[in-house]
C-alpha cells in the first residue's frame, strides 16, 4: 500500500506545485479519518487541492459554494410532500456524498455552519425525527477565507474542533509560480489512484500503528502545556489528545513505519492544535506561535 501512498502524493504535488508539506498533511487527515480545513486568501489553490484529493482517492464528491443566504436544508436535504402518495419524502442534500467540498464555509451564517456538526461528528444527519446514515468513508473538506474579508462569519469553536487538521497554503515560490504559468495546470489529468476498499484498508492500517508509553507521555505533556500559564485562549481538550495521536499514527504510516516517533507528533502538532488553541481568533494570526511555543517548551526525551 505504501506505493499507493507515494502515487497519491505525487499526483497531488503535480497539481499543487511547491506545497509538499501541505499535501502530506492533507493526506494524513484523510487517512486518519478526519475532516480538513484549508484556510487562505482566494485564488491560492484551496478548492483545487480539495477536488484533487477526492478524485485521487476515488471518492464521489460534491462541491457546495457557501453563501450568506444558504440554509441548512441546502446541505442536509429537505422533506417534500408527495401529493400522489399523500406523504412526505426526504430528498437527500449534498452531504450524502463521500466527500463534501464546503467551499468558503465561513461565508455562510452560523446557523448553516452548525448544520454540519452532527454529520462531521457522528457520520449521520437527523431530519424530522428520522436519522439517516452518511456514506462510508465520509469527509468534509472545507475552504475558508481570512476573517477580515467582507462577508465572512467566524467558525464557532465547536465547529473548528470537528476539523482534525487546518492547513494554510500560502503564496507559491517564484519557481512554482513560473512553472504554473508555463503549463496549463487546469488541464492536468487526475487519475483515481486507489479504490474505496484500498482507502479503507489504509485507514485500518493507520489504526494498527503502535505508540509506546513513552510516546504517549510526550503527547500528554504537550497537551498539558496548553493548559498551563494561560498560554492559549482555549486549552486543548482530551478529544484533541486522541485526534493528535490518530494524526501522528497516519504520519508514521505515510513515512513507512508501524510505530510513532516524536518527529511524527511534531510534524502534525501545529496543524492539529493551532486552530483549537485560539479558536476563531486564530484567523487573525499569521503565524503558528502558540503551538510552536509549546513544542519548544516540551522535550520529548525528558
Amino acid at each position: 500500500m505504501h506505493s499507493k501512498v507515494e502515487k497519491i502524493l505525487a499526483q497531488l504535488n503535480t497539481v499543487l506545485l511547491g506545497k509538499v508539506t501541505q499535501t502530506k498533511l492533507a493526506l494524513v487527515c484523510l487517512l486518519a479519518d478526519g475532516h480538513l480545513l484549508i484556510e487562505d486568501l482566494p485564488g491560492m489553490g484551496k478548492t483545487t487541492l480539495a477536488s484533487t484529493l477526492a478524485k485521487t482517492l476515488g471518492l464521489n464528491y460534491q462541491r457546495v459554494q457557501f453563501t450568506s443566504d444558504m440554509l441548512p436544508a441546502d446541505i442536509i436535504g429537505v422533506s417534500i410532500f408527495d401529493p400522489k402518495r399523500q406523504m412526505f419524502s426526504f430528498h437527500q442534500g449534498p452531504v450524502f456524498n463521500q466527500v463534501l467540498l464546503a467551499d468558503e464555509i465561513n461565508r455562510a451564517s452560523p446557523k448553516t455552519q452548525s448544520a454540519l456538526l452532527e454529520a462531521m461528528e457522528e457520520k449521520q444527519v437527523s431530519v424530522d425525527g428520522e436519522t439517516y446514515p452518511l456514506p462510508s468513508p465520509f469527509f468534509v473538506i472545507a475552504t475558508q477565507n481570512p476573517l477580515d474579508q467582507v462577508g465572512t462569519f467566524p467558525l464557532p469553536e465547536s465547529q473548528l474542533d470537528r476539523f482534525m487538521i487546518r492547513i494554510k497554503l500560502g503564496f507559491p515560490s517564484r519557481e512554482a509560480e513560473m512553472q504554473m504559468l508555463k503549463h496549463r495546470q487546469s488541464n492536468t489529468s487526475i487519475e483515481e489512484v486507489v479504490t474505496v476498499d484500498e482507502l479503507k484498508a489504509m485507514q485500518l492500517a493507520v489504526q494498527e500503528v503502535e505508540a509506546s508509553d513513552a510516546l504517549l507521555d510526550y503527547l500528554i505533556r504537550l497537551i498539558a502545556e496548553s493548559r498551563n500559564g494561560g498560554l492559549a485562549v482555549h486549552p486543548l481538550s482530551p478529544r484533541c489528545s486522541k485526534t493528535l495521536l490518530q494524526a501522528s499514527k497516519a504520519m508514521a504510516y505515510i513515512n513507512k513505519r508501524n510505530y510513532v516517533i516524536p518527529e511524527d507528533v511534531q510534524a502534525v502538532f501545529v496543524a492539529v492544535t493551532e486552530h483549537r488553541l485560539m479558536g476563531s481568533q486564530s484567523e487573525k494570526i499569521d503565524n503558528d506561535a502558540f503551538s510552536e511555543t509549546i513544542l519548544k517548551r516540551i522535550d520529548p526525551l525528558n
